[in-house]
């Protein structure tokens, strides 16, 4: 993953934990796509006080993700979801081909309602 979009990644999950201006500042870079000089001139401070709480942040977010790893457990969750999502695919699609089993077919839905539900 680019480290732009891991940022923007970490800031939906630990956002609210960084301070007010850290937040805005890594916020208007990433999202915004304003420079450091920009930032720096709307904020009154200079560019270097820019980059400074912008890596600041990053290096806060990346912290608690490294702690708390709940980016990465979504993100495993989703590829699990998706794996169950095809592996019921797959069976309803045998027991179209074999058994016809109406208990089979309607249980695969279920699964599939609920994976989908859940992503």
């Amino acid at each position: 993953m680019a480290k732009d979009l891991q940022v923007a990644v970490l800031l939906d999950y630990y956002g609210d934990l960084l301070t007010d201006k850290q937040r805005d500042f890594i916020s208007l870079y990433y999202d915004e796509d304003l420079s450091l000089s920009e930032i720096a001139e709307n904020e009154g401070i200079t560019r270097q006080g820019v980059r400074d709480a912008i890596k600041r942040a990053e290096t806060l977010l990346f912290e608690m993700e490294e702690k708390l790893g709940f980016a990465k457990r979504f993100e495993n969750l989703e590829e699990g979801l998706a794996k169950i999502n095809s592996y019921a695919a797959e069976i309803s699609r045998i027991n179209k081909e074999t058994t016809l089993s109406r208990e089979i077919s309607d249980l695969t839905v279920k699964i599939r309602t609920t994976v989908n539900e859940l992503s």
